[in-house]
């Protein structure tokens, strides 16, 4: 077994150089790596200029030049620079409470309030205005977009911000309007997916189906913004247990509106080399291509932790029902490591797990869901 080391602040090593990385070095901005950030609310970051704020760019293992993770600090009071921008972008609020503003090519204005662990768009081609309306706190916010990839194709940095000439046509369908009203659809895999932009906190988030796949007797919800390739997940599962270790593609960002814990990952083939990822509200891991993982819930309450996919093609492989067996370690298959471990872990705590002995032996064992959540 291998703890995860510390995310240290670095430009080059082991970096290839893209176009987006080149153009992220050349903002003089901190580039944080490694497995995982501690904690988002906390971490270094330093001044930009040209936005007006303090910020950092993220690029963890198994980002694999998918997509863009960035930190952005707005100071009390203070309201950051009109942006526009080529691209969606997706935003959780790490700590605090500001406003958005969003202006259309039509120059209709949206205004929307936003608090800790809250999540919405900033819909492609629209100006937007970010602003902290507390006069005590600053505001952290977690940004993910596509870039990279976007650049990968078209290295040229001033098409992508505040281009006049990329406007869109006017919206004729209020359905397809990026602020049309949240709806509710049956998904797969036991999931529902919410249509909407903006969900306000996913702390309190109730709005779930039980997910009989990954075990522990979780619960998540599907999340997906009209007109736009990005959608998220969250999970759910109780206090004292631990969904099952399963692989899939890379760039999915996951980070934690509430609970403790721990993860596990690890390369096929490379079992007695895993890397233990230590988490709690804030964090932000991503599990590399292909890597299985397993997520522990050691603290007093149910955890959550949200995931932010990268395009459906790198989805991989474990979301497709028949890849599963090869994709999906089920209790009854894992590395004795695994229990050990967590029941160890809560014995520090001064607790006992909660997984059912039945669950170790039989893989058919079905395991049952709060009401509001079946």
């Amino acid at each position: 077994m291998t703890t995860a080391p510390e995310v240290v602040v670095d430009y080059h090593e082991g970096m290839k150089i893209s176009p987006h990385f080149q153009w992220m070095h050349s903002t003089g901005l901190p580039i944080h790596r490694g497995y995982y950030i501690e904690d988002g609310r906390t971490v270094e970051l330093g001044w930009w200029d040209e936005r007006k704020c303090r910020s950092a760019f993220v690029i963890l293992e198994g980002q694999e030049g998918v997509g863009e993770a960035r930190i952005t600090e707005i100071q009390a009071g203070e309201t950051l620079p009109a942006l526009k921008f080529a691209l969606d972008e997706v935003v959780y609020v790490l700590q605090g409470r500001g406003l958005t503003t969003i202006t259309d090519p039509a120059g209709q204005k949206k205004v929307f309030e936003w608090q800790p662990r809250s999540m919405f768009l900033l819909p492609r081609n629209q100006i937007h205005q970010l602003s902290n309306v507390q006069g005590n706190q600053s505001v952290r916010l977690l940004h993910y977009n596509f870039l990279p990839l976007a650049m990968g194709a078209l290295p040229y940095p001033e098409l992508f911000f505040n281009n006049d000439r990329l406007e869109p046509l006017a919206v004729a369908d209020p359905q397809a309007s990026p602020f049309s009203q949240a709806a509710e659809f049956p998904g797969s895999m036991g999931h529902t997916i919410w249509f909407g932009n903006f969900f306000p906190d996913l702390a309190a988030w109730d709005r779930l189906r039980g997910q009989r796949t990954r075990g522990a007797g979780s619960s998540g919800v599907m999340m997906q913004y009209p007109a736009s390739p990005h959608f998220c997940h969250m999970s759910v599962f109780p206090s004292r247990t631990y969904k099952k270790a399963h692989r899939h593609g890379p760039g999915f960002m996951i980070t934690i509106p509430a609970g403790e814990g721990y993860s596990v990952m690890w390369r096929e083939g490379q079992e007695n080399n895993k890397i233990v990822i230590p988490w709690h509200e804030g964090s932000i891991f991503i599990p590399p291509n292909k890597w299985f993982h397993q997520h522990f819930n050691v603290g007093e309450i149910r955890a959550r932790y949200l995931a932010f996919h990268p395009p459906v093609q790198f989805a991989g492989y474990s979301e497709k029902l028949e890849d599963r067996s090869k994709d999906q370690i089920e209790y009854t298959a894992e590395d004795p490591f695994i229990r050990a471990k967590f029941e160890g872990e809560l014995g520090k705590l001064g607790m006992s797990s909660l997984m059912p002995d039945e669950a170790y032996n039989n893989q058919n064992y079905e395991w049952t869901f709060q009401p509001n959540e079946a």
